[in-house]
């Protein structure tokens, strides 16, 4: 598994542990900040507190993973990681490529 990893981001055998350690850390940050935030917010309804709290993970983590990545001397694989995260998030593939759309063929059109 690890040089699998090793291989698709081709980086050594000490930093894909290093970059795991990153990982675990940044997430449990994350989820511990996540918890805090919303013990401050005081809220009580279970129906709101659940995505909220995702919603909380989902904006710190990228934060909380830069952070972390810094002290280990990962900041350069974890800020291309996220770019690349981005992109695919956003609809762009590769820098130089447009957003994915549906051929018209695929669009729903207004019928009368």
């Amino acid at each position: 598994m690890f040089n699998r990893l090793q291989e698709k981001w081709k980086v050594s055998g000490w930093q894909v542990a290093i970059i795991i350690v990153v990982f675990a850390i940044g997430g449990s940050l994350c989820g511990w900040l996540g918890k805090r935030v919303l013990g401050l917010l005081s809220i009580d309804q279970v129906t709101l507190r659940i995505p909220l709290y995702i919603l909380l993970v989902t904006l710190l983590w990228p934060v909380c993973v830069i952070l972390i990545s810094i002290p280990f001397g990962q900041f350069p694989f974890f800020r291309n990681y996220l770019k690349k995260i981005f992109r695919r998030m956003s609809g762009y593939g590769t820098k130089n490529e447009e957003p994915a759309r549906q051929p018209d063929g695929l669009r729903i059109k207004n019928q009368k």
